[in-house]
């Protein structure tokens, strides 16, 4: 069995397509999809889509790129929304300085935010961060100062640095379909680095379809790819890297069921 542990299945691609995807992630043996929440005004579509299958669970959280919109002055909204059963993330928050949709000072403040919510609740913070690897690693750091929280980095493409940093704070690593492109060896070089019981596999679809289907709408079907690449890498079978990655996952979100 996969795990997909980072997909958008309430986004509009998916419009009346949500269950043949879920289907066919099933008949690729991902038997796990976290769905994850980018913006609070949108959740209840996030949630509904868990509700709908006993094998999808989802996230609560303001994505980077939103924080202005929807400034967080306390976790409070996110500890409300987390009490859902289905709930079993926070996030994805974090930092987002390659494309800057919001300042930077709300972004820092809303990751402030869902890493409190994270501590309170007890579940994992899914952490988005792009070009600001710094500032990622400060705020994590001087926040696991203040009382422990679980996480991890998702879609990884960051520095060794980073990897490292977030490794010694006990967060898992999670690999998209962008470490399969040709051009991602040195992305690869870091990945390489991580131990087998700290990494994730997604597909962050519908973006980032792995080779061979770079280019087509992403969905986690595709996680397969991901998880084959990874696996050469690592130099393990992929049924080892399959259970291991399948492990790491219930061991972070332990709030999931694991199926029979």
């Amino acid at each position: 069995m996969l795990v997909d542990s980072h997909c958008h299945l309430d986004f509009p691609d998916y419009e009346g397509a949500v269950d043949a995807v879920v289907a066919r992630a099933r008949a690729a043996g991902v038997g796990t999809c976290l769905t994850i929440g980018t913006e609070l005004k949108r959740f209840a579509g996030v949630r509904a889509v868990a509700e709908k299958f006993p094998d999808v669970w989802c996230s609560v959280g303001v994505h980077p790129h939103e924080s202005e919109k929807e400034l967080l002055d306390t976790p409070a909204a996110l500890i409300e929304a987390a009490a859902h059963p289905r709930v079993v993330g926070i996030g994805e928050t974090g930092l987002d300085y390659y494309y800057e949709h919001s300042p930077r000072e709300p972004q820092r403040q809303n990751f402030r935010a869902h890493i409190a919510a994270a501590r309170q609740t007890g579940l994992p913070v899914i952490v988005h961060t792009r070009d600001a690897d710094d500032d990622t690693i400060a705020i994590l750091e001087e926040e696991m100062g203040k009382g422990a929280f679980k996480g991890l980095i998702h879609c990884f493409t960051g520095t060794q640095r980073l990897a490292d940093a977030a490794l010694a704070l006990g967060f898992c690593i999670s690999v998209s379909g962008i470490a399969t492109f040709k051009k991602s060896q040195e992305l690869r070089d870091v990945i390489a680095t991580v131990p087998l019981n700290r990494l994730l596999v997604e597909t962050d679809a519908p973006y980032l379809a792995p080779v061979p289907h770079r280019g087509k709408t992403n969905e986690p079907a595709f996680v397969v790819h991901t998880a084959k690449m990874l696996a050469d890498l690592k130099g393990v079978t992929v049924e080892a890297l399959a259970d291991a990655t399948t492990d790491n996952f219930f061991g972070l979100f332990t709030k999931v069921a694991r199926p029979a």
